[in-house]
């Protein structure tokens, strides 16, 4: 009820987000760490943060998120969290037997000011880290960024803490997926194994959230990027980064500690960014796309061909994550459909600049906004009305209200199953978009008809 009284004037707000259009860092942190073999995530904080963290993705993935926290009391919030920390470190390797403990921080472990580097090191001296046994660690306060920084935080993490060069480069490439799906990694690792070319991804959360059903219970999933993997990743002959934002950091760290030099690619979701994610692959390791690959390219350009004029000048309104939303703009824009209305809640005026860069041939007002929120985007539908939504589970509301259709993309999808097993990247994944996009359109043209124009066919 509350979304019917959003007022169509926007005023700007500099201290007050209403419907935030991101999640906290912590989110992000855990993601990246359930993407390690035999990992446990671990939350430097209250219990109430780490329950919230955990749920969430259990809510999106439909899968248990295994994780562990320092549980501050008041006593830890006066005088700090070492001593939980390091009691921490010794139970869960003694008790639950992970090769890695990821430790990201939380708001208030932060603020009180604890230092994680020099508290790993105490429990090392004091043997409380077996031998052949790793903790790292991420800054991921929730007052700064947001879930895609916070896994950023992680995967640069990975980097700092076990990448390492063995003298001379292996001949594959290392591929840092971004914030995405588990089917969507398993889907850049296919296309890679389709070029023939050998790679190291870290994180992988294949078959760690979108695992089978066998009637056993494992803490510890079957996939994951392995130990002894994120280690060789530092004699890599390159680095593909998929996302600025999300895979940047560590591709970056990664060429600085170990010289793998990196490139940094938008996320392959539709058809010209998964162009340039094949091409990238193809001139790095020096192999021929091979004719499975062109098939699966000529499909979306079919599809793409045959059904443009329902997607034609319709006007889009997205919200989500900044790596996400260029690749997802750009793909709209080539589709000839208008993205007017575009929010971020995750901070980065070049996330602004290159949204504008995209859409610059879109012949109608372009409004972007970096750390928006889902109100300002509901405002500005109140003055321009648009076709499609696309955007997470949250925007539900403002397409009820304003009776616009939702396309479900991002994160998290808490009410619909489906976007964990079905990937959105590579060409395969256009197709998938594609269907959602002009099955949501179509229904939405179906409902609306006279009697007369109620067709069986398109």
């Amino acid at each position: 009820m509350l979304l019917r009284h959003t007022p169509k004037e926007v005023h700007e707000r500099t201290a007050l987000t209403v419907n935030p259009a991101k999640t906290c860092q912590p989110i992000g942190a855990m993601y990246a760490a359930l993407g390690i073999h035999r990992c446990l995530p671990h939350s430097h904080g209250s219990q109430g943060c780490y329950a919230y963290h955990r749920s969430t993705l259990t809510r999106h993935y439909k899968e248990p998120v295994m994780a562990a926290t320092s549980a501050f009391t008041e006593g830890a919030s006066v005088f700090g969290g070492q001593a939980n920390l390091l009691q921490a470190i010794s139970n869960i390797f003694t008790v639950y037997e992970p090769e890695v403990i990821a430790v990201h921080t939380t708001c208030l472990s932060e603020t009180i000011g604890d230092d994680i580097p020099q508290i790993v090191a105490k429990a090392r001296d004091e043997g409380k880290i077996p031998s052949g046994r790793y903790v790292i660690h991420a800054n991921t306060p929730s007052y700064v960024g947001s879930h895609v920084t916070g896994f950023a935080s992680m995967v640069k993490g990975m980097v700092d803490y076990l990448a390492a060069s063995n003298g001379h480069k292996e001949n594959r490439i290392n591929l840092i997926p971004g914030y995405v799906e588990p089917c969507d990694m398993e889907e850049i690792k296919r296309l890679a194994g389709e070029l023939g070319v050998p790679v190291i991804m870290f994180p992988d959360t294949s078959n760690v959230l979108n695992g089978p059903q066998t009637g056993k219970f494992h803490i510890y999933p079957d996939g994951g990027t392995k130990v002894e993997e994120l280690i060789a990743a530092g004699s890599s002959i390159g680095t593909v980064a998929l996302g600025p934002l999300a895979s940047g950091p560590a591709a970056r760290a990664l060429d600085t500690k170990c010289k793998v030099p990196c490139e940094i690619l938008n996320l392959p979701i539709g058809l010209r960014s998964t162009d340039t994610f094949i091409d990238t692959l193809r001139r790095i390791a020096g192999v021929t796309v091979p004719e499975s690959i062109n098939i699966e390219r000529g499909r979306l350009v079919d599809v793409i061909t045959d059904m443009h004029q329902y997607f034609y000048h319709r006007k889009v309104a997205l919200a989500g994550d900044p790596d996400q939303l260029v690749a997802l703009t750009e793909f709209l824009v080539d589709l000839d459909m208008w993205p007017i209305h575009i929010v971020t809640g995750t901070p980065g005026k070049k996330f602004e600049k290159r949204i504008k860069e995209i859409t610059r041939e879109v012949p109608h007002p372009v409004n972007v906004r970096a750390t928006g929120d889902l109100f300002l985007l509901h405002q500005w539908l109140k003055s321009e009305p648009v076709d499609l939504l696309l955007g997470n589970t949250y925007m539900k509301y403002i397409a009820r209200d304003e009776d616009i259709p939702l396309v479900r993309f991002g994160f998290p999808i808490l009410d619909r199953i489906g976007h964990s097993y079905f990937p959105t990247v590579g060409y395969r994944g256009g197709l998938r978009l594609l269907e959602k996009i002009l099955d949501t359109l179509l229904d939405r043209q179906d409902r609306d008809a006279p009697e007369e124009s109620f067709e069986l066919v398109m």
